[in-house]
């Protein structure tokens, strides 16, 4: 299964490369340091941290990162802090798009 599919179902995974251990982001089938094959690795939770955030009407948009490497736009309900610690609450695919949100 592919990482759309798994984020389709509601899974975040992290994409790892099976040869080198690296984190391939953009997820892609093989891996953009030494081409090995990408697996996708099932994290329980998985925390990051808030780079940036703004602000339309009353809801909050930020870039997190996780595991130091993968940044995504996430949607948050409280008001964010840089630095702040977060966790995947809810994932997947709207209207063609990825969306995130974090507590």
């Amino acid at each position: 299964m592919n990482f759309e599919s798994k984020l389709s179902m509601g899974e975040f995974c992290i994409p790892e490369c099976e040869k080198c251990k690296k984190i391939v982001w953009p997820p892609s089938e093989f891996c953009n340091h030494c081409f090995g094959t990408v697996s996708l690795k099932e994290e329980k939770e998985i925390e990051g941290k808030i780079i940036e955030f703004s602000r339309k009407s009353k809801q909050y948009f930020c870039i997190v990162e996780f595991h130091g490497t993968i940044r995504v736009m996430v949607e948050i309900s409280k008001t964010p802090k840089i630095g702040q610690a977060v966790k995947i609450l809810k994932c997947g695919i709207r209207e063609e798009n990825y969306f995130f949100q974090v507590s």
